[in-house]
């Protein structure tokens, strides 16, 4: 398995195999992608993990919707660097060891 953040409200588009273009009648099914139930915060935002199989090489990504504060948002973008699962591993564990500041009471 492989493995990516992507922002919250940003949709997957298109897939690649070592082929060229996931073909769904080639291979009979979709691609397995799926979103888990871990997330970081990164400068403001929610990045949330997801796990895809090992055939995909890349993945086409785009935001769902413009959001007023930044309504010229990128078209798309395509992630070409997906993470092993000691990578992505990594990233959790760095993200938890960040001072996290609690509510007042």
């Amino acid at each position: 398995m492989k493995y990516f953040f992507l922002t919250e409200g940003w949709q997957i588009g298109r897939v690649w195999e070592f082929g060229g273009l996931w073909d769904v009648a080639a291979w009979r099914r979709a691609p397995h992608i799926n979103r888990t139930n871990l997330a970081i915060d990164h400068k403001g935002e929610r990045l949330w993990l997801y796990q895809v199989e090992d055939p995909i090489l890349m993945l086409e990504v785009s935001p769902s919707y413009s959001t007023p504060e930044n309504p010229n948002n990128i078209g798309q973008v395509t992630i070409k660097r997906l993470m092993t699962p000691e990578e992505a591993i990594a990233q959790l564990n760095q993200a938890s060891t960040k001072p996290i500041s609690s509510p007042q009471t």
